[in-house]
Parts: C-alpha cells; structure tokens; sequence
C-alpha cells in the first residue's frame, strides 16, 4: 500500500509542471474553448509565459502551487528560466521552477519560509497573489489588503458577487491567467481607474519608423508607425513597453525608442565634407525569436538594436555609408551577419552584445578573432578596431575594463574584414545596468561606439579624411593606441 502512495504523490508533483515542448500555440486545449478565461490564457499562452498541464488540456479549475506561479510571473517578466541550484533545501537544481524562485527572490518578489524552505508545491492563496503581483509589476502595494485594494481599484480584479475578495481561498490557473494579462495588459481590465496619458515623451528612430501595437508584445497587431520625433503619451511603462496615445489612438511601443527631450532630425550629409568610399557594417546582436540575454525586464536584442540605431545616426551625419545587418527585430543566422561585409562591400563589422553572468560581474570587453583563416586574414587589423572601440567604451561609461580579448566567435572568425565584438555591459548587473536602461546613456554608447571606429580608421589605416568628422560629434581624435 505504502509503495502505492508513493507512486501516486509522485505522478501528482510531476504533473504540476508542464515542460515548455507542451505549449500549444494554437491554443488547442479542449478544457478551455469557451472558458470565461479563453482570451487571456491565449493571450499568455500565444507568447510562452503560460503552458497547458498537456498538450490538450489547461486545468483551468486546478489550484496554483507556489512553484507554479514563480514559473508563470518569471515568463511573464522576461527572467530566466534556466535551473539552477538555490539556498532553498526544497528547491534544487532539477526542480521546474528552481530559475525563476531564484531570480524572483533575488528581485524581493517572493519569499521562503524561515526553516529554509520554499515549499514550492504548497497551493498560494488569492491574498499571496494579489501581493506577488503588486510586487512583480510596482503596483505599490505592500501588504495583503493594500495589494488587494489596488487590483481592485486598476480593473485587475473584480472580487466577488458579496464585495468580498476571499483572500484566503486559494487561487486556480483560470484566475491567476485572467490577473496575470490584465497585469500584463490593460486592454484586458475591467473598469479601471481613469488612466492618464499624462506623460509626454517623443519617438527616437532616426531613420526608420516605430510600431505601436495592439498589446506589449511584438506578436500583437501593428496599428500604426510612428515617425522619428512623433509626440505621444505615455501612462505608464513596463517590462520594455509603453503603454501610449497618439492622436487619440492608444497602443504599445517599445520603450527602448522613447525619449524626453524631442530628438533632433539627423541633418543631411554636408557636402563640405566631400564623399567617401569606406562603409561600416553595424551588426546589433540577436534578434526576433532569439532574445540574448534577458534580466530585470530588459532585452539584450532591443538593447543592441538601440545602440546600434544610435551608432548609425552619427555615421549618417558623415559621408561613410552604414549597412545594419538588421534594423528591425528579427532573427539572423550568424552566417548571414558574417557574411554582410562581403555582400555590402563593407570595411569593417562591428557586432554590438551585452553580457550576463551571475548579477556580480560587471564591466565591458571586446573580442577579435586572432587565427588567420582563408575566409578572413585581418588579425592585426581586427585587434587594432577592438583596441579602439574598448578605448572609447570604457570613456563612455566609467565600468570595469575586461580588456580586449580574443575569441572563437563566429561573425569574427567567419568574416571577410576587419572585425571586433562588443560587449557593452553587464544586463544582470545593478551598476551597468544603470547604464543600460538609459536612453541618453544608450546614446553615449552609440556616439562611443562611431568615435572608435573613426580612431581605427585614422591611426591604422591612415585615412586621415575622416578627421573632420570628429566634429559631427563635437569630439577630437584619440591618441594612438595600437
């Protein structure tokens, strides 16, 4: 009998966690067709923050256990998930939830217990819940009720028929889902406070154009595109979206491409500064399915499309032409990056990354490739325009020197130029992150980034018709470093 038991707690604690493969994005779950909760479990199933208990069914009536929710508010805020050990007895490596408990209590969201312990499989309450979410979204509530109020009061929650909000039931995977996109998204909430579009800031693109969609997600409908310098409102920003109005239309944009001061229309080439055949290839890493490395809401793939939009807005105020191996946020194979120099007739490539490793690390390097291949035969060169651009991150941001280094990487090795990778910063780190999340900063960057590239072309190729240059920066020539 007592063997029995066992077998049976067993197949109950696997079956609490779905692994990732049973997500279904057509949302096929025959438990939840015409479920009062069927739009918002699409909603957060469509973008992988929620997974079916099968590959068929949701659960919608089961309860949700401790582990679960660090599981779903982790994907939801973009942590990662990748397991690991924690200081918690119960929650080992192996455990499903094991990368998000430790992210979410690292951020002050969630909490063990003072023997040690999480008790991941303990069903949470709806008063836990209503205060995981007013600390996973700054909600401000600190305490059950004060959390409980403000869900109430923002259209998350509605209570019950009696005025009460049950606090100490417990709470199931249909009601967590319906707060968790009404958190998420405030298209989904029930008459909420009058939200004031209150703020204004203005659109930075240079160039190209900004969507604002229907939801904060780029798997949400484009409603319309915003030019370099639009006005809009802004009521409040989250996890890298804002929610907006322009024109009377409200939607989300990218937070990344907002900034307070209305920026300045990039003026056109002075042909004082007469014409010239060299071209940089701006390579901003990952993008679209691959979003790099993730933590405290922010994206590595937005961040390097960012900088690298900055770095090509200065090189369009000189006559040096620029190829982006991506402007948008799509995914490109690395072939394909290692390759845009050759198809372009590129001078030199410049890939753009932030780091992350354990949230104590910090500070910035570059790479080069220091083996000469068939493919590409420029070691020297590609050293001499990391040592350069490392030169200019580091007056830039006053972070750690990691140095200039060599690395086996694939747009380095396979490319056909001169050729550096940067790692601008530490996205998991509190100190670089204060670097990082700044638009003016992001800016600085770019600009850093555009100074190093002219200060390798002058001291090592020789170029010196690029000094001029300088001045479209307002700064002056480095001193020679290689």
């Amino acid at each position: 009998m007592k063997k029995w038991v066992i077998m049976l707690v067993m197949i109950l604690l696997v079956s609490i966690y779905t692994p990732k493969s049973y997500a279904n994005t057509n949302l096929t779950f025959v438990d939840v067709a015409n479920h009062r909760a069927q739009a918002e479990i699409s909603y957060l199933v469509t973008r992988g923050f929620v997974h079916g208990v099968t590959a068929t069914t949701f659960v919608p009536n089961r309860q949700v256990t401790r582990g679960e929710a660090a599981a779903m508010l982790g994907g939801a805020l973009g942590l990662s998930g990748v397991k690991r050990n924690t200081k918690f007895s119960d929650v080992k490596v192996g455990n499903f939830a094991s990368g998000y408990v430790d992210e979410l209590v690292r951020k002050g969201i969630i909490s063990g217990y003072p023997d040690g312990s999480f008790q991941p499989y303990k069903v949470l309450s709806r008063g836990e819940m209503a205060l995981l979410i007013n600390r996973s979204f700054n909600l401000g509530g600190t305490s059950v009720s004060t959390s409980v109020d403000n869900l109430m009061r923002k259209g998350i929650a509605q209570g019950f028929p009696d005025g009460s909000f049950r606090t100490d039931e417990t709470i199931i995977r249909a009601d967590f889902a319906i707060f968790l996109a009404r958190s998420l998204n405030e298209n989904f909430r029930v008459k909420p406070e009058g939200v004031s579009f209150s703020k204004t800031m203005y659109v930075n693109t240079g160039a190209d154009t900004l969507n604002m969609r229907s939801g904060p997600s780029t798997s949400d409908k484009v409603i319309s595109s915003l030019k370099h310098g639009t006005t809009v409102n802004v009521a409040s920003s989250k996890n890298g979206w804002s929610h907006v109005q322009v024109n009377g239309v409200t939607g989300y944009v990218s937070t990344n491409y907002l900034v307070a001061l209305k920026p300045t229309v990039p003026a056109p080439v002075s042909t004082s500064l007469g014409t010239s055949d060299l071209k940089v290839i701006i390579d901003p890493g990952h993008g679209g399915t691959d979003p790099g490395s993730v933590a405290n809401g922010f994206q590595e793939k937005m961040i390097t499309l960012n900088v690298g939009k900055h770095m090509k807005s200065y090189f369009d105020q000189t006559p040096i032409a620029t190829t982006m191996t991506r402007s948008t946020d799509v995914f490109i194979e690395l072939s394909d990056r290692a390759k845009a120099a050759a198809k372009n007739d590129g001078d030199v490539f410049v890939s753009i990354h932030t780091n992350k490793f354990n949230g104590e690390v910090n500070g910035q390097e570059t790479f080069y490739y220091a083996k000469t291949t068939a493919t590409n035969p420029n070691v020297q060169e590609s050293r001499a325009l990391s040592i350069y651009l490392q030169a200019r991150m580091q007056e830039a941001w006053k972070l750690t020197n990691r140095q200039v280094k060599v690395g086996n990487l694939a747009v380095l090795r396979e490319n056909t130029v001169p050729a550096s990778l940067t790692e601008i910063g530490f996205i998991d780190n509190s100190k670089n992150l204060q670097f990082i999340k700044s638009e003016l900063e992001r800016q600085r960057m770019g600009k850093a980034l555009f100074l190093g590239t002219l200060d390798y072309f002058y001291h090592y190729e020789k170029r010196t018709d690029v000094l001029p240059y300088y001045k479209k920066a307002g700064a002056s020539l480095s001193k020679k470093l290689h």
